[in-house]
């Protein structure tokens, strides 16, 4: 540990895992307690936040497990006031809480849409509405917005409603670097491309592969120009660098961690 975030207070939301082993949250939560700050963990699956707690528990860090539904205003505004009556003020905010569907325009359903964009848009605005003002406050913070590659490339499969919405979280994160940056309130967004976890085998499998699990992983791996996707610590340690003093002079950025993915023409 190199107390890159000593003393300060990260509030994480989608801080649990989809399924077995590391999320980009989870691992994010622990990585920023490893690194000397007390972490808020917050998910809508409230035993996926106190896994995530026990974890940083263990190691000797603090952290409080919380449960909240971050499309719904007044939960984010419950969440944000127990953040502060715990902690006194909210240093880092990452927002890492988002959902997929694969499908064009024809096939998924104006419901799915709105939920979509519910979840993934509203919730980092409900986030940075509420957090920003006691940023403010005290002198400065930093917003860490996890997007995608999907925000500004096809990814080889029609997942139209969560490529737009990662497009707006890209938006919405410059627009609040320039508007506060004066404040001394940074913000960025991590761009993750094809990545290994649980998040991806719930979701992705029937893109790829008729649900084979493993095909997708091989198929996946194959697409990248290291031969193989990235995890969930590389998108962490991105996050942690974003939410750090090392990265003072650096707000509105979209850091892309995706083993160059995104700079390839063809295969």
């Amino acid at each position: 540990m190199t107390e890159r975030v000593k003393g300060k207070i990260a509030l994480v939301t989608g801080a649990g895992s989809a399924g077995p082993g590391w999320g980009n949250g989870k691992a994010a939560a622990v990585l920023y307690a490893r690194e000397g700050a007390k972490v808020f963990a917050v998910d809508y699956n409230l035993e996926a936040a106190k896994e995530t707690k026990a974890i940083i528990d263990q190691e000797g860090g603090e952290c409080t497990a919380y449960r909240a539904d971050v499309s719904h205003s007044q939960a984010v505004l419950d969440m944000v006031d127990m953040c502060i009556e715990t902690y006194g003020r909210i240093d880092i905010l990452h927002n890492n809480v988002g959902i997929l569907e694969v499908g064009g325009p024809v096939e998924i359903s104006e419901e799915n849409w709105d939920q979509l964009m519910a979840v993934n848009v509203k919730g980092m605005f409900l986030t940075c509405k509420y957090c920003i003002p006691h940023m403010e406050k005290q002198g400065g913070g930093a917003i860490v917005n996890i997007s995608s590659i999907a925000a500004i490339r096809y990814t080889g499969y029609p997942s139209v409603s969560y490529n737009a919405s990662k497009g707006a979280i890209n938006q919405l994160t410059q627009n609040i670097a320039i508007q506060y940056a004066e404040k001394g309130i940074r913000a960025n967004c991590v761009l993750p491309g094809l990545m290994n976890t649980s998040f991806i085998r719930q979701g992705l499998a029937s893109a790829y592969s008729d649900g084979d699990d493993e095909e997708m992983i091989r198929q996946r791996n194959s697409l990248c120009p290291m031969k193989k996707m990235g995890d969930a610590w590389d998108v962490a340690y991105a996050a942690l660098f974003l939410a750090s003093n090392e990265a003072k002079y650096i707000t509105g950025a979209n850091l892309v961690v995706d083993g160059g993915l995104t700079c390839r023409f063809a295969p």
